[in-house]
């Protein structure tokens, strides 16, 4: 950094934040009915566009919505980074997917063995966490090798979160279609993912879950979307309602008994390729050492998981790599590292960097953010701060940590110890994802306040910020087609604004995209932008 240069340069990320670009639907736009007076001052104070955060822009399929770890990985690596679910489903097209060792084998051995395999996963065409389009890969490439029809138990995590939260029982019905066409497979268990994908330590939703696929439930449905519309009649409580929470149910054979559920000698294929929320359940099937010492994203060590009793022997696979070092086989290995993402650039240069979210979205703001890597670089300082545990779904306590984050960035700010600070709040997008308009405000509210604190000791420091989001969700709580709630993200662009005395009358570069954010960053920090980052700075 130039002796000119200010520090510290601040990027944060309001998560969920986007800028909806409609005016009919603004009664049900969180942003907009929120009282948001710094947002209102920057915007009218610098400069500031709107950027894109989903399909090609972000390197996913045209028109699909983007997600955190697609939208912080491409932030960070400062170019489009094509995702799996794009290179997945190419490989099924082209015919490489028929071809993969890691599968065939798994086939094999169920053929071989005369067991079964189960394929599991978040039933859904969101394409943030799975693709239906995979699923129908792998019934056909069983179908292929001539295993049996009633060999193969499909096992459906529920979503609600990433889509409306009543279209599961849509999702099931093409799917007993697909089951149809293809000739092979049955629907054997549905269970929210609420359950089955948690990411937060919570280990007595993942043990439901594995009990279930394991050794059933008290819950019984002679069709599989009989479990939806059950649940949709009689939900658990008010505070879980939809799809991601669906009771954990076991679906009936034609002949009256519970359909098989994985035992030794099986094979189980886990679908979901976006590797955060499968982590936990796999683990659960897989370390032979269950419940073990481990690291909470609170950075404490203590006993995770639950009593299990034995390991099955079980042939598990994962559809991608979900943790370094975890004792499964991946189907699809990750492409080669990235070189000079902007994390390891502003390293390599000499300069300190911190990262800071709450316990929601720590992993964007290091793992996905630094290209799929754990360890933190030279010069690179994080501090988690645990989510709320004493609520079920945060519309309960809309604030989450954010009062948090704040007070811990002042105090790094205060430090004059970096040069880089990466932040995620992480509100707009959790309590948007509860579908209540109100509590969503109240995120707003307590991010906007947050930036304002932070906003100020910044300048206060002569240093310079970046406020922008990953992609939408909290812009757009009711869904204008169905008049229900919503709960997804959205395919609308988000507010990118430069916060810096020296650009104030500017204009910034029109038709970005989250890959440009890193160039505009070291725009900021007086570095030069390397080969490797085909993004153009914003300034």
């Amino acid at each position: 950094m130039t002796s000119e240069q200010k520090r510290p340069v601040v990027l944060i990320i309001r998560d969920g934040w986007g800028n909806n670009p409609y005016p009919e639907y603004q009664e049900s736009n969180a942003v907009h009915l929120a009282n948001t007076p710094v947002d209102d001052w920057m915007r009218e104070n610098y400069p500031h566009i709107t950027i894109h955060t989903s399909g090609e822009d972000v390197g996913l399929p045209a028109g699909v919505i983007g997600n955190s770890e697609v939208g912080h990985q491409n932030i960070g690596a400062g170019r489009i980074v094509n995702q799996e679910l794009l290179r997945i489903s190419n490989m099924i097209r082209s015919g490489e997917f028929a071809q993969n060792e890691v599968l065939l084998q798994a086939i094999s051995h169920v053929k071989n063995s005369g067991t079964n395999l189960h394929l599991m996963g978040l039933a859904s065409d969101a394409g943030v966490h799975s693709s239906l389009e995979h699923l129908y890969g792998l019934l056909r490439l069983a179908k292929e090798h001539g295993i049996k029809k009633d060999q193969v138990l499909v096992h459906n995590f529920s979503d609600g979160r990433d889509c409306q939260p009543d279209l599961g029982i849509k999702f099931c019905e093409e799917i007993e279609a697909k089951l149809e066409e293809i000739g092979v497979g049955k629907i054997a268990s549905v269970i929210g993912r609420f359950y089955a994908m948690d990411r937060d330590d919570r280990w007595e939703r993942v043990e439901i879950a594995y009990r279930l696929l394991t050794e059933g439930s008290d819950s019984y449905v002679n069709k599989a979307a009989m479990a939806y519309r059950e649940y949709y009649d009689n939900p658990d409580d008010d505070n879980r309602r939809g799809d991601e929470f669906i009771r954990p149910t076991v679906v009936l054979g034609d002949d009256g008994k519970p359909l098989p559920r994985i035992s030794d000698g099986d094979s189980v294929i886990f679908y979901n390729f976006r590797g955060d929320r499968p982590r936990e359940l796999t683990k659960a099937f897989c370390l032979e050492t269950f419940p073990y010492d481990g690291e909470g994203k609170d950075g404490v060590t203590r006993l995770m998981g639950f009593k299990r009793n034995c390991k099955l022997s079980v042939n598990f696979i994962t559809m991608t790599e979900y943790e370094q070092g975890m004792p499964v086989d991946a189907a699809i290995k990750k492409p080669p590292k990235m070189a000079n993402t902007l994390g390891s650039y502003v390293s390599d240069a000499g300069l300190t960097q911190f990262r800071c979210a709450e316990t929601e979205k720590f992993p964007h703001v290091t793992f996905f953010f630094n290209d799929y890597r754990d360890e933190p670089y030279e010069g690179e300082d994080r501090q988690i701060i645990a989510s709320p545990r004493e609520v079920t779904t945060y519309d309960q306590k809309p604030e989450m940590s954010a009062p948090e984050v704040t007070q811990e960035m002042l105090k790094r700010i205060e430090s004059e110890k970096y040069d880089l600070i990466v932040l995620n709040y992480a509100n707009g997008d959790m309590v948007g994802h509860t579908g209540s308009l109100s509590a969503a405000i109240k995120a707003v509210e307590a991010v906007d306040t947050g930036v304002g604190k932070i906003v100020k000791a910044v300048l206060d420091k002569g240093g310079s910020l970046v406020v922008t989001a990953d992609h939408g969700n909290c812009e757009q709580m009711i869904d204008p087609e169905t008049g229900g709630i919503h709960t997804a993200h959205t395919t609308y662009d988000v507010d990118l604004i430069v916060v810096d005395e020296s650009y104030k009358g500017q204009e910034l570069r029109s038709g970005g995209r989250l890959a440009d954010i890193a160039p505009t960053v070291l725009n900021l920090l007086g570095l030069p932008q390397p080969s490797e980052m085909t993004g153009v700075s914003l300034i």
